[in-house]
C-alpha cells in the first residue's frame, strides 16, 4: 500500500544479558499511514524507546519485519540504510543535541553536508527553516544564547532540512516548561497539517492529546491503539 509509511509485523527484540536473553519487544504489529500523527505511550521499561530506535533504523529487531516506505529494512546494506535514514526520517530528541560552537544556521545545515548539497543551498534552506520555526532573527546566534524552547525549534528545523516524510520525536518537550512545550506541540501540529507523518514518544497525557492516535506499550507489547478526539485543534 502506497499510503503506508511504516509497516511492522511480528516484531521481537531481545538483548543478551548475564542471565540470558531479555525480551524487550514481543510480537509487535503496527501500521502507520502517510500523514498520521501517532503518540507512543507507556511506562518506563515498556519498550517504547527501543521501538522508536528500531523505527529510526538505529537498532535492529531480533525477529519480525519492518518496512519503511515499502522497503524491507532488513534487506538494505549499510549505505542504503544510511541514505534511507538521512533522507526519509527527521529526528527530534529530548536533548536538543546542538553543536555549541556552530551558529544556528550551521547547526540546521549540517545534515545537508552529508548529502553533498552545495554551500549556498545549505545556507538558504537552513535560513528558510529557521524562519519557518520563528527564528528568522537568530541565524548567526549560538545555541547557548537562546532559550531551551528556541533550541528545540532549531532541532526541529534541523530535522526538516532534508525534507523528510517522517519525523520521529522522542520526548521532545521533556526538558521544557509546560507553556514552551505547548508552543513546540503547536509547531508539530502545523507540520502534520502540511502532510508530514509524526511519531512521538511521550509519557505526558496532554502532549499525547495533540496526536490523532495513541499507541500504548506495556511489557514489550502493544496493549492499546485508539483514535484521539482533538477538539482543541479545530
Amino acid at each position: 500500500m502506497t499510503d503506508t509509511v511504516i509497516r511492522i509485523e511480528g516484531l521481537h527484540k531481545s538483548y543478551e544479558t548475564s542471565a540470558g536473553l531479555f525480551p524487550v519487544l514481543k510480537n509487535v504489529d503496527l501500521r502507520i499511514a502517510v500523514g498520521e500523527f501517532v503518540a507512543i505511550m507507556g511506562p518506563s521499561g515498556s519498550g517504547k524507546s527501543t521501538f522508536m530506535n528500531i523505527l529510526g533504523c538505529l537498532d535492529e529487531p531480533t525477529a519480525g519485519r519492518y518496512e519503511l516506505n515499502g522497503r524491507d529494512v532488513a534487506n538494505l546494506d549499510r549505505d542504503e540504510l544510511a541514505s534511507l535514514r538521512n533522507r526519509t526520517i527527521g529526528f527530534v530528541f529530548q536533548g536538543f543535541n546542538l553543536l555549541p560552537r556552530m551558529s544556528l544556521q550551521d547547526n540546521v545545515a549540517l545534515p545537508l553536508i552529508y548529502c553533498g548539497v552545495e554551500r549556498d543551498e545549505r545556507r538558504q534552506r537552513a535560513r528558510d527553516l529557521l524562519a519557518k520555526v520563528g527564528l528568522e532573527r537568530y541565524f548567526e546566534s549560538m545555541p547557548n544564547n537562546i532559550s531551551g524552547g528556541q533550541q528545540q525549534r532549531v532541532a526541529i528545523a534541523r530535522a526538516l532540512v532534508n525534507r523528510p516524510r517522517l519525523i520521529l520525536a522522542d520526548e521532545p518537550t521533556g526538558n521544557l516548561d509546560s507553556h514552551t512545550g505547548e508552543e513546540i506541540m503547536a509547531l508539530f501540529d502545523t507540520l502534520n497539517r502540511e502532510g508530514i507523518t509524526i511519531v512521538l514518544v511521550t509519557h505526558e497525557a496532554d502532549i499525547a492529546q495533540h496526536a490523532q492516535r495513541q499507541v500504548h506499550f506495556l511489557d514489550g507489547r502493544i496493549v492499546g491503539d485508539h483514535a484521539v478526539q482533538r477538539e482543541h485543534r479545530a
